[in-house]
């Protein structure tokens, strides 16, 4: 029997087109890089096969273009497990891509045209009601419209997580929808209209400073630090390898998400969270470097 989806995830599908480079190339400057791979990514698609591949009972809201690119990243994120019955396929324009540079230290920069993930909106929150207001967790990111974001959060009547990457302006109103909000450093000073710092007191300020109760402040190598109205705790992250930070970002909140729609307490969630994220950051990728339940329990802890 099919399961009922117990996480719904709104967001973008990209295909990655992936380039190992010696470094990032500055303005006016061309660098050759290595020979490019193909990867299905978007920070959606990416949250969603990696709340899955942790067990998670997924169902994805999106679109892709009726094209090659549209297809590989439908059947990525259904080898995965996700329900892909919400993602439309829109002839109007073509499948979102990334544009991806990957330098020796496992840095990136990316670029993102979004294509038909520009067109998601309320309508497709719409389309898929049921599913969202039925998710015991709603998570969202902004590579698609905030419109859709703002419909599926007012829909939602589980817990809403929202990663507020790529940084943009928010709606008035939006984070008071959210139940946990997951930036990193720099999205979070910016919502809070504030110069960045790194220090755990400046974070807990600025944290406490938005109107989102809890707060999760992904720290990349050092990471997480998760801000209660009452109370904080960093999570210190596993030490790595490091390959490639592609999709950690997008690993760290779909292990989230799935640990919350099981009922687990937030410090574990985050927990789980961080070694995913480390893990993913060992492998090439995204969707292809998100890790499994065995792959976590693999890792040594800190």
């Amino acid at each position: 029997m099919e399961r009922v989806p117990t996480i719904a995830v709104l967001g973008s599908a990209n295909l990655d087109i992936v380039v190992p480079v010696p470094h990032h190339p500055v303005t006016g400057e061309t660098v050759l890089g290595g020979d490019h791979t193909l990867v299905p990514g978007g920070k959606g698609a990416n949250q969603a096969v990696a709340a899955a591949r942790l067990g998670g009972s997924v169902s994805f809201v999106g679109r892709v273009g009726d094209d090659e690119a549209g297809e590989t990243l439908r059947s990525s994120l259904e080898a995965a497990g996700v329900n892909t019955t919400h993602l439309r396929t829109d002839s109007e324009a073509p499948s979102g891509i990334a544009l991806i540079g990957v330098d020796t230290d496992g840095d990136n920069a990316i670029v993102v045209s979004p294509g038909t993930n520009a067109r998601v909106g309320p309508e497709d929150v719409q389309d898929a009601k049921a599913t969202i207001a039925g998710a015991a967790v709603v998570l969202l990111q902004l590579e698609v419209p905030t419109g859709a974001v703002v419909a599926a959060a007012q829909v939602a009547t589980g817990t809403v997580v929202l990663n507020p990457s790529p940084a943009t302006p928010l709606p008035d109103g939006l984070l008071n929808q959210v139940d946990v909000l997951v930036p990193n450093a720099l999205e979070l000073a910016q919502l809070a209209d504030t110069q960045p710092d790194g220090a755990v007191d400046a974070l807990v300020a600025m944290a406490r400073s938005l109107p989102t109760s809890t707060v999760v402040v992904t720290r990349g190598a050092r990471g997480a630090l998760l801000v209660t109205p009452d109370d904080h705790q960093e999570v210190v992250a596993p030490s790595v390898r490091v390959v490639d930070t592609t999709g950690a970002g997008d690993s760290f909140s779909g292990a989230l998400a799935e640990s919350l729609a099981r009922d687990t307490t937030l410090l574990e969630a985050v927990e789980r969270a961080v070694v995913a994220g480390a893990v993913t950051a060992t492998r090439h990728g995204a969707q292809p470097a998100m890790p499994t339940v065995a792959d976590l329990v693999a890792v040594p802890s800190t």
